[in-house]
């Protein structure tokens, strides 16, 4: 221990940014960064006020400009959960800081810790990287019909190749053998569809680690139901952020999930439960999730050997059976203690290491930095061929057939309905009359075998003709060929 100390007092002082949060946010952050503390961290400590104080004061995104300005110099947050106000018009603020710092790259380790926490997988050491700007969590939303809204999900190569390289270098600096990717491509074949292909491509420059795909149904059974067959598990940001929790829930408690977000230039890490407000106040919360976040933290600003020293400490106070409340089991605690006596216990055993828990020993390579460099693709060739019009119509019980026939007269240059759709099931031509059918459709107007391009002034004039003609037209998508490929999903039936 005096050797440890030794050196980290020969240790820069890295600059960060702290939040104490809301709900059990305050009692957990106490409580770790006394374990830091203790255990040597050299640290200069920025504290700002983020969460539902910001929320109420009329502050929408949670966080005030002065906030942003710290945050800005460390480059560094470690941050308590929060409380999101309930009802409309309040911006989740950790969407907005990993969308604005550019925090691509979301990394949440989760271990069994058998047999000192009660689990049914008592063999499961993997870690889930989430991408952690795109997909649906854009936030990009509308209420389009009085029966209809819509959400954006977008996928962008230059993000799918960002996340896919972090996941192998990734499991390259910490030892890992295998990277899993799960997606939903069979349904979503563009959003999707880009995501898997760039992780095939590559994946064929890291020959040194294995790679595999599940659509991400079946990969979430497995991963529930045999999690030892993981590793490094990619996923893109909707299906990452509900597995990452599963997996965190089946180690034997969501509790324990720290989690890292990562950058460029800029990392937050957090826990990933919430701020618990129905127990803020009682000091029983379990601090773990937030050190293990910190630990994380430690080795991604270069003091490793500070983070290996709390990992074991905390690893030697679950298997000395000293629990919070959360993973009280009869026969497994010997001690049952709150927020700060659990992180009294952990500091009290810091320098020693677990007898049957894993030791950890944080490299050279997993304390770098990764840097992601993407390649830059060459442009394709882009052609207009067609034009998907939405409209609200809820005329005539919704009669697909007297729509399509009403819109079939109306053409511009090579411009001409050729299918219409209703929540993506085609309606006209020759639709099932047992299909139901909302107050919303899309409306497939292109040459008859999509071969021919048109321009996008036949598209406005067409929009004009049908506007003049009372139709209620919501939006346009353009449909597009690139390479001479077509860059839009079929309908369903078509």
């Amino acid at each position: 221990m005096l050797i440890f100390a030794a050196l980290t007092n020969n240790m820069t002082k890295t600059r960060i940014t702290v939040a104490h949060g809301d709900g059990i946010g305050p009692e957990i952050m106490e409580a770790t960064l006394r374990v830091m503390e203790a255990a040597g961290a050299q640290l200069e400590i920025e504290t700002i006020e983020i969460g539902e104080k910001n929320y109420l004061a009329g502050f929408t995104s949670g966080i005030k400009p002065e906030a942003w300005e710290s945050l800005d110099r460390t480059k560094v947050f470690l941050k308590a959960p929060i409380t999101t106000p309930s009802g409309g018009g309040y911006k989740s603020l950790n969407v907005t800081i990993r969308k604005t710092l550019g925090l691509y790259a979301n990394t949440r380790p989760c271990i069994s810790y058998h047999p000192f926490v009660q689990t049914k997988h008592p063999v499961m050491d993997l870690v889930v990287v989430r991408e952690n700007e795109e997909d649906t969590y854009a936030g990009i939303e509308h209420q389009q019909t009085n029966e209809v809204t819509q959400c954006l999900k977008l996928i962008t190569q230059p993000g799918c190749e960002k996340i896919a390289r972090f996941a192998f270098e990734y499991a390259r600096a910490y030892g890992r053998k295998k990277v899993t990717v799960m997606v939903k491509d069979n349904i979503m074949k563009l959003t999707d569809g880009l995501f898997h292909t760039t992780f095939d491509e590559v994946a064929k420059e890291y020959p040194d680690i294995e790679n595999e795909s599940y659509i991400v149904d079946i990969g979430a059974a497995r991963l529930a139901d045999t999690p030892e067959r993981f590793d490094v598990v990619l996923l893109p940001n909707l299906y990452g952020d509900i597995l990452s929790d599963v997996a965190a829930q089946i180690t034997g408690s969501v509790g324990l999930g720290g989690s890292a977000n990562i950058g460029d230039n800029f990392a937050m890490f957090e826990a990933i439960h919430g701020s618990a407000p129905d127990i803020a106040g009682q000091g029983i919360a379990n601090p773990s999730g937030l050190i293990l976040g910190a630990i994380q933290m430690l080795v991604y600003i270069g003091q490793p050997e500070v983070a290996e020293n709390i990992h074991n400490a905390w690893f030697k106070t679950l298997e000395d059976g000293i629990h919070t409340g959360d993973l009280f089991t009869e026969g497994l605690t010997k001690e049952k203690v709150g927020t700060q006596g659990f992180a009294d216990a952990v500091i009290a055993r810091l320098g020693q290491r677990p007898k049957t828990l894993p030791f950890m020993d944080y490299n050279k390579d997993s304390a770098k930095k990764i840097q992601i460099n993407i390649k830059p693709k060459p442009l394709m060739k882009k052609e207009l061929v067609g034009v998907d019009i939405f409209l609200d119509w809820n005329k005539d019980n919704k009669n697909a057939k007297m729509l399509g026939d009403l819109l079939s007269q109306h053409s511009v240059g090579n411009l001409e309905l050729i299918v219409m759709t209703n929540r993506g099931v085609k309606v006209w031509p020759k639709g099932n009359p047992a299909t139901f059918c909302t107050d919303h459709w899309r409306c497939r107007f292109t040459s008859k075998d999509m071969d021919q391009p048109v321009s996008y002034q036949d598209v406005i004039a067409l929009s004009q003709i049908l506007s003049e003609a009372g139709f209620d037209i919501i939006k346009t998508e353009n449909l597009i060929r690139f390479d001479d490929k077509i860059a839009f999903s079929l309908a369903q039936g078509q």
